[in-house]
């Protein structure tokens, strides 16, 4: 049952990697980005709802699909368990559900969950991060339920909480250990959870960041925002390519790359709000030589933004709506959605779809002129992203989880 991690390596960095599965966080190309073109586009609590399952306990993590499965965790604290659930795909049917770790609930911002880390899958197995009082807890588990190993790579101390979502590169586990304390980044070995490398950060600060790895220059690099910086590493070793300083204390927002204006997008956070767009190309410190440019304006802290074709769209978070030219930063468009937003951003089709905290979807044309092609209320508070996968959206709110589907 184990997958062909070299193929699946592969194909997510080609781009084109299984797109009828949504196997991690912010999807198979690892940044919201969907090459589907029949995605849903109008719904309501009652009209394409394929199916609507009620989950135990709560959370803020997203669902993953792979081909008839879907998995997501939970934190059912009535009795301080940490669970993994798998549901049936075609009926949301419950199928299985595996306590991960029984542990005290950990001081938490009000905005994050107990359950908040995305797992991720390659076919084989499914690998969920939890906190488990001051440790970070890292497990894989096969699709029949069956925990195969279970480590603990290191301390995790936060004020506002746990979330590291894993992130697979070919045979490896990376995850952002960034804490308020001796705080690091790990990859882990799929096969039985050993530490194949880990690097510590010098800055000793939280961050919720899941990293994105891109081949850009001849390198393979792996970005991530946190620490007070912005830096690229190398995932086979763990070795840095280049670091930028600040430009502010925290993030959560994942870095998005554009291929087209060859920059990688980074927006933060606290206490100071930044979009920043960097040329990845450099070496060493490149504070002062590669940020190609600069705006406060329409940041976000929690909402991790997007990029399609030319242009980079985002979503504060307090739901003003932004577009701008990504080579040049010039912006297109700022507009005030309805409510606060905290889930990340995805697009299928030409179409940025926008999930605000009250469960409405404000589907927006991924132009430079700021139209919207539908309004879709679910009827629940929804903090989690969404998922795209052949056809279907899975949105997951505060009880349930949702299959929105054009087909009856």
């Amino acid at each position: 049952m184990r997958f062909a991690t070299g193929l699946l390596t592969a194909l997510l960095l080609s781009g084109t990697a299984f797109a009828h599965n949504w196997p991690c966080w912010r999807g198979a190309q690892e940044d919201g980005t969907s090459l589907e073109t029949n995605m849903p586009v109008h719904w309501s609590a009652s009209e394409n709802i394929r199916w609507k399952t009620e989950l135990p306990g709560n959370g803020h993590a997203s669902p993953i699909v792979w081909g008839d499965k879907i998995f997501t965790v939970t934190a059912v604290l009535e009795s301080n368990e940490r669970r993994l659930l798998c549901l049936n795909r075609k009926t949301g049917a419950i199928v299985w559900q595996k306590t991960v770790v029984t542990t005290p609930a950990e001081g938490k911002h009000g905005l994050n969950s107990y359950a908040s880390s995305t797992p991720a899958t390659d076919g084989g197995l499914i690998y969920v991060t939890f906190l488990d009082r001051q440790e970070m807890v890292a497990a894989a588990y096969d699709f029949d339920g069956n925990q195969q190993w279970l480590v603990r790579p290191g301390a995790f101390s936060s004020m506002h909480g746990f979330c590291s979502s894993p992130l697979l590169f070919k045979d490896k586990v990376i995850v952002n250990g960034d804490h308020d304390g001796d705080s690091y980044i790990v990859a882990l070995n799929r096969t039985d959870g050993k530490t194949l490398w880990k690097i510590p950060r010098e800055h000793h600060t939280r961050s919720y960041c899941a990293p994105i790895i891109r081949e850009i220059g001849g390198k393979t690099q792996m970005v991530l925002s946190g620490d007070k910086s912005v830096a690229s590493y190398d995932p086979n070793t763990g070795a840095r390519h280049w670091i930028m300083d600040g430009p502010t204390e925290q993030f959560v927002a994942s870095p998005v790359y554009n291929p087209g204006a060859d920059l990688l997008f980074v927006t933060g956070g606290f206490p100071q709000f930044h979009i920043i767009a960097i040329d990845p190309h450099g070496t060493g410190n490149v504070t002062s030589t590669h940020i190609k440019w600069r705006t406060t304006r329409g940041a976000s802290y929690v909402p991790s933004p997007i990029s399609v074709g030319d242009y980079f769209f985002i979503v504060s978070d307090g739901g003003i709506a932004s577009c701008f030219e990504a080579k040049s930063g010039k912006q297109m468009w700022n507009e005030r959605l309805k409510g606060d937003h905290h889930a990340s951003l995805v697009s299928a089709n030409g179409l940025v779809y926008f999930l605000s905290d009250k469960g409405i979807m404000t589907v927006v044309e991924a132009k430079p002129e700021f139209k919207i092609v539908a309004e879709n209320p679910i009827g629940e508070t929804c903090f989690a992203s969404p998922a795209l996968s052949n056809g279907e959206i899975f949105l997951r709110g505060d009880h349930s989880l949702f299959c929105i589907s054009n087909q009856k």
